[in-house]
């Protein structure tokens, strides 16, 4: 038996079943909005229950009939957590008389066969009682009544899910200790709406069901989270919702669905810009690479649909050429040609994250840097307009994950402002650091004016 409990909170659409799994986790991760069937994918997160650790499940609404486009697809993802799941905690709206989706996720729930913990939420509401008796109806006894919201009766359930684990004889992980080998590399995949993020994400884990897929922009609203293994190597993706123009957002749930995907860069090591190469790139794709940048986090330029691509290379080189003109601020970012439908290179991203990795933890020991810096600072020495003359002094790398550098310089405040550019291509031919940002900061004797790049 697997040690970790897979939990489902499953319902109609608008019973409370993200505000519920937020509370649960402790913090805002799942997107939650008025507007009914606000969730859509499947989203999980791992939570301590008294020394259990379980994976916990938010699901879009369940509804009665066949559904089309992506709302058919939405209950193809609860039923398939339901499906996966160990233990289902079935969230009915106390303070409303139940409705045909409500039986119909109750007989559902039954084929399933699994242990349900019904909870009849927003409790703190006097109408509550007047529905009690229909609650019954479900056949699933007595429900435990919470207020997800104002955190009432929330420790009542917890200790409900952990008499049901203990039932089903789960036990408690053995504690070990963390190493380098385990560790896991978080790559955020970022772009425009319908770039094919979670086209890619699904290709990726060989799963064409994790994530709905739709043509229509928007299907992502909340940030994702799926582990992946690859050539023994862990990795954590994160789908994001689209980010469009800022005058282009709407307010409401797409506002807090982009909030979450700009949040999910600072989590990640690496950062995938998804562009659809059967599009022109523009100036959006730039702004979201901006977001990586000023987040120093390591950087990819995947250009997805290739498939539907003119063939031949004359096609690519035109689009190589362009992404220099659009992204002369990351020349180090790397460009990969992708198809997320037909799967072609895109296990090439898991590898280039790989070698990103490495480059981000490189260390230049201090008399190698000192050495190297004295030779390309006399070979070309710093301009200034003033009497004074700046002078490399020495320099020391103080950081990595990114690489940061400090580099001292007398009179450093009349350094001319692209010094610290040629600089940094000069350290960028000599020791690579391919995929990633590196940082240097120019300091003087006194450390007054500090340039940095």
């Amino acid at each position: 038996m697997d040690p970790t409990p897979t939990i489902a909170i499953v319902g109609r659409p608008n019973v409370g079943k993200s505000t519920l799994f937020n509370r649960l986790i402790g913090k805002r991760y799942a997107v939650i909005a008025e507007e009914a069937g606000t969730t859509r994918d499947r989203i999980s997160h791992k939570l301590d229950i008294d020394g259990y650790e379980v994976l916990l499940v938010d699901t879009g609404g369940i509804q009665h009939g066949s559904q089309k486009d992506i709302e058919g697809d939405v209950q193809t993802q609860a039923k398939i957590a339901i499906e996966e799941a160990d233990i289902t905690v079935f969230v009915i709206n106390s303070i409303e008389n139940l409705t045909v989706d409500d039986f119909a996720a109750a007989d559902i729930l039954r084929k399933s066969e699994k242990p349900i913990i019904l909870v009849a939420n927003k409790c703190d509401n006097p109408e509550m009682e007047a529905n009690t008796y229909n609650i019954y109806e479900l056949g699933f006894g007595e429900p435990v009544a919470i207020s997800a919201i104002h955190k009432i009766g929330i420790d009542n359930l917890q200790n409900h899910i952990l008499k049901t684990i203990k039932s089903l004889k789960f036990k408690k992980p053995t504690v070990k200790k963390t190493t380098k080998d385990e560790k896991t590399t978080n790559i955020c995949i970022l772009g425009r709406p319908n770039a094919g993020k979670s086209s890619l994400i699904n290709a990726l884990i060989d799963d064409p069901q994790k994530l709905i897929v739709s043509d229509i922009p928007g299907t992502t609203r909340d940030s994702t989270d799926t582990e992946l293994i690859y050539n023994e190597e862990k990795y954590n993706l994160i789908d994001t919702a689209g980010i469009r123009r800022p005058g282009k957002i709407s307010r409401g749930i797409e506002k807090f669905s982009v909030l979450r995907g700009l949040q999910s860069i600072e989590r990640s090591d690496i950062v995938v810009l998804l562009i659809d190469g059967s599009d022109r790139i523009s100036s959006q794709d730039c702004n979201i690479a901006s977001h990586a940048l000023e987040a120093e986090k390591g950087l990819i330029l995947a250009i997805n649909k290739i498939d539907l691509l003119e063939s031949g290379e004359e096609e690519r080189e035109k689009i190589i050429r362009i992404l220099k003109k659009k992204f002369p601020f990351v020349p180090w970012a790397p460009a990969l040609f992708i198809s997320a439908k037909n799967k072609k290179n895109t296990y090439e991203i898991l590898k280039i994250s790989d070698k990103i990795m490495i480059e981000r933890e490189k260390r230049i020991s201090t008399p190698e840097l000192n050495s190297f810096l004295q030779k390309i600072t006399f070979r070309h020495k710093p301009a200034s307009t003033k009497i004074k003359k700046p002078k490399f002094m020495y320099a020391s790398q103080v950081d990595i994950n990114p690489p940061k550098f400090v580099l001292f310089f007398k009179n450093a405040s009349v350094l001319h402002f692209s010094y610290p550019r040629y600089l940094e291509n000069k350290i960028r031919d000599e020791y690579g650091f391919n995929g990633t940002p590196i940082h240097l900061k120019i300091r003087g004797k006194a450390e007054d004016n500090p340039k940095t790049t």
